[in-house]
């Protein structure tokens, strides 16, 4: 008689999960941009920035975050680590900003800056931007990743 009892919760649990799946057919994942990555004051020796964030929700239905955690790799280097539970409601078909704090880890950074001398005259450096979205138990996790180059040359130019 266990046997029959755990078969059936194994079958109303796979039809609860799979139900949920089907809730949202076509659901688009939403695109996260880099509006701005500034350093900010600190009182300390580590480094802060402030990054600015731009969600586009493609979907019918609002986008009710409940945080996120993000990774900034330069040049292959993990150099920040952060989470935000303070997050905009993104109506269907919207757009919303989100702005955070981000501490740099340190031990990284140096093996980032150690590549960053030995390749003096390299003029971009490559970027990974690594997001998770979480908007609630009933939706699965957001993951976006986007890629690029940041230039040196603009970046000394505008100081």
């Amino acid at each position: 008689m266990t046997k029959n009892v755990g078969w059936s919760i194994f079958f109303i649990l796979s039809l609860f999960i799979f139900g949920c799946a089907g809730l949202q057919p076509g659901y688009e994942k939403p695109t996260v941009n880099i509006t701005s990555f500034e350093a900010i004051p600190t009182d300390g020796m580590i480094p802060k920035f402030q990054i600015g964030i731009h969600i586009i929700n493609p979907n019918r239905t609002k986008l009710q975050l409940k945080g996120i955690s993000y990774t900034v790799s330069l040049e292959g280097h993990h150099v920040i680590t952060g989470v935000s539970n303070q997050l905009p409601e993104i109506e269907a078909y919207g757009e919303g900003n989100v702005v955070f704090n981000a501490s740099v880890d340190l031990f990284n950074s140096i093996g980032f800056i150690s590549d960053l001398i030995r390749n003096r005259g390299k003029e971009q450096i490559s970027y990974d931007l690594d997001t998770k979205l979480d908007a609630g138990a009933l939706y699965p996790l957001i993951r976006v990743s986007k890629k690029g180059k940041l230039s040196l040359a603009q970046t000394s130019k505008s100081q």
